[in-house]
Parts: structure tokens; sequence; C-alpha cells
């Protein structure tokens, strides 16, 4: 490679960024994916300094002293905390690319595909304050139809369901933008909830987040399993006020789950209802795609097939989508071009 290349490769310092609720991914250009770690910030409430982002600081949730709190900056898809997104995407940036706080990329980011202007903005002014030189955000259900590697600026019809951990965004998408959508504010988080609800009702037993999540990942499911399964869930008595163990199975989780499944469900058939009818066509040929860490969930492929009647298709890997499918953008210009981005750097 010549001087002049190295320098610019030194300099290629482009990203895409999956902003998730529950996972922010980062794709450098030219190198792949280089991040993915839980949206979490650790933060020393006295001194408002930052002990740990990331994996580091997911460890610390439920577990802290009065003194530290770990906090989520992005709730539902959105940004809830403006300073602490900023200080996350800072950090990041900056791991992503191992070097120097002087490196200002240019960024694309996915982002839920109703988010609002005020919404929009404050991506875009966290990411700028966080040390990106121009951003452009790209509507996730877009950015994980080209992760999956479906023909999206064809003058025909891809539908994706997109299940996040804040969001679930479910887009019919033709000629590069969405031809019709739908976003619920059910996902992964929600799941966790109803499955600590559900553990309180019915056993009196105060559970945490990270013990309702590995329920859900060991034993959650959206339809009946051919082996039941069963799982030691440990917690707090509401009554004794002392320690406690239960056994609890996947019958018991899935009715747990059913709320937010059949929450999702609706918005894919309310979907499908606004589909014009050429595209409903495609849609038929080529079946759904589902995404998403969420899509992860056993038995939901079945279960949608089962209320929809149409073929449900599963990513290789649901979790990367969204960042592969904004990586794609950032790497070929043509894509870039044809793909509809939300908003360009003013």
């Amino acid at each position: 490679m010549s001087i002049v290349g190295d320098i610019l490769g030194w300099f290629s310092s482009d990203l895409a960024i999956d902003l998730g609720t529950a996972t922010t991914l980062v794709y450098v250009r030219g190198r792949g994916i280089m991040l993915s770690e839980p949206s979490v910030v650790a933060l020393e409430k006295q001194s408002n300094a930052v002990l740990a982002v990331g994996a580091e600081a997911k460890k610390m949730v439920g577990r802290t002293p009065g003194n530290i709190v770990a906090i989520r900056p992005i709730k539902e898809g959105v940004i809830a905390d403006f300073a602490m997104t900023e200080r996350m995407l800072h950090y990041f940036i900056t791991k992503a690319h191992n070097r120097g706080s002087f490196v200002r990329p240019r960024c694309i980011i996915g982002v839920p595909s109703r988010i609002t202007e005020v919404e929009q903005r404050a991506v875009r002014e966290s990411a700028t304050h966080a040390g990106g030189r121009e951003v452009y955000l790209i509507e996730e259900p877009v950015a994980a139809a080209i992760g999956a590697g479906l023909p999206i600026t064809e003058p025909s019809g891809n539908m994706v369901v997109d299940i996040g951990g804040g969001t679930t965004d479910i887009a019919v998408i033709s000629l590069g933008g969405i031809v019709c959508s739908e976003s619920v504010k059910v996902a992964g988080d929600q799941m966790d909830d109803c499955i600590m609800g559900y553990i309180k009702r019915r056993y009196n037993l105060l559970i945490g987040d990270h013990m309702a999540e590995k329920v859900k990942i060991e034993i959650g499911s959206a339809y009946p399993l051919k082996q039941q399964k069963t799982m030691m869930v440990k917690g707090r008595d509401l009554i004794s006020g002392i320690p406690r163990t239960v056994v609890v199975n996947d019958t018991e989780i899935r009715e747990a789950l059913e709320e937010p499944i059949h929450a999702i469900v609706n918005a894919l058939r309310r979907s499908l209802e606004n589909t014009p009818p050429e595209l409903a066509g495609d849609i038929i040929d080529r079946g759904v795609v589902i995404t998403g860490g969420g899509s992860l969930l056993p038995g939901l492929a079945t279960r949608f097939q089962e209320e929809t009647n149409l073929p449900i298709i599963s990513v290789e890997d649901p979790l990367t989508s969204v960042v592969l499918g904004v990586g794609k953008v950032l790497d070929e210009i043509e894509l870039f071009r044809k793909v509809s981005l939300l908003s360009s750097p003013k």
C-alpha cells in the first residue's frame, strides 16, 4: 500500500452503530464488527464520574452500593438520558477504534422506524458530541433487511420484523424505503418484566433483571416445547424477606410471556392489513423475515406462522443483522445513495 493509502486507511474511521436498548454494536468500515456491549453506564453519584461502561457496568446492575448507580440510557429504543448516552457513545467510539479521542468518524446509526423528530435530533446531537463528524440515521428494519441479504432496492415487497430489547419494528420495504410500518414498545425487556411480575404474583418471590433474563433464555418459549424444561429461580421472599429458591417450568414462563408475544402478533397483523395488495403478493411468495435478539425465543417463528399463515424466515445471526446492514450501507456508496436515510448532516 502507498504512503497516501496508509494515511487514508488510518483516517478511514467511518462507523456503523446499532444503538440498542439492551446492546450497542459498532462496525468499523473495512474491519467489521469491533464492539458488542450492553448499553449500560455505571456512575458514582456524588462525583458524577463514570466508573464503567458496557459489559463491566452490566455486572453492577442490581448489585451496587448506595453511592453507585447503573444506568441504561436508552429506553424503548430512544434516548432517555442524553448526557449518559453521549458518554457511552464516546467510550464505544474510542474503544472500537482502539486509538486516541482525536478520531472524528462519519457515523450511520440504526434507529426505530417510528422515531420522532425530537428523538432523531437527540440521537444526532449525542453522536456529534461523542465525536461524530457527520451523523446519518437509518431505520432499523431497513438496516436489518440489508443485513439479512434482502433485495430491498428492487420494486418488490420485503417484510421484516425486528424484535430488539426495547421495541419491535415491523416494516414492508420496497425501492430502498419503508412503504408501511408498525412499531410497538414491546420486546425483550418487556418479556423480562412479565417474567418478574409472574414470579412475584405466583410465588411471592422478588427476582432481579439478571435472573428474569436468564429464565427467558433458558426455558422461555412462544410455542409448546417437545420436552418440558424446568429451572431453579432464586430471589427474595416477599413475606419472610429471606432468600428462597423455587422451581419453575416452561409452561409457566410461556404463560408469563403471552401478553408481550400477543402484542407483537397484533402489530404484525396490523402491518399486514396496511400492506398494498401488490406488495402483499410478494410477501406471500417470500415470507416474513424475523430478526433481532428477541427472535431467538424458541417457538416464535412457529407461533407467527400459525397466526399469519405466511412463511417465517429466521436469519442466521439475528443479533448482528442491523449493524451488518448499516455497515453495508457505509461500505457501498451505491447502496448509500439508493437507501432512504432519515436525515443527513445539516
